[in-house]
């Protein structure tokens, strides 16, 4: 359904810094553009076949000059493998200038089984860890 996503950044380096360790928490890396050059765009996902197969995170500055603004009521969750995974993502954002939006815990107002912590990077995006298939009670 979705084949990248772009997020605006006011300050590239210490953007790349935050997602290299918070997607790395989560087992993401970089997206590796052989032969093009995508300027200050950074990614993380998969890219292959020249971009025919996609399914990335994008960081950039706002094309049209203007300061990037975080989206009121945009979020960017990512699919977590264990509740570690979402707690180290959690910690690793805030260790790299993010900040808390709900920490790791489990959201049975969404489904029993719903586990997620919720951070904002350091321009105000929110983003979201979620592992999902094991319940509460689960060692």
């Amino acid at each position: 359904m979705i084949t990248y996503l772009c997020l605006g950044t006011n300050n590239p380096q210490r953007a790349q810094v935050f997602y290299d360790a918070t997607l790395g928490a989560l087992g993401l890396s970089r997206c590796q553009t052989p032969g093009e050059d995508f300027g200050d765009w950074v990614g993380w996902g998969h890219y292959a076949r020249d971009g025919a197969e996609e399914c990335a995170l994008w960081l950039c500055p706002p094309f049209d000059g203007r300061p990037a603004t975080p989206g009121n009521g945009v979020m960017v969750a990512f699919r977590a493998k264990s509740r570690d995974e979402v707690q180290n993502f959690h910690r690793v954002a805030l260790e790299t200038g993010g900040t808390s939006d709900g920490a790791p815990g489990y959201r049975p107002q969404y489904n029993a089984d719903f586990y997620a912590a919720y951070v904002r990077d350091p321009d105000g995006h929110k983003l979201a860890a979620v592992c999902r298939g094991i319940y509460p009670d689960a060692p």
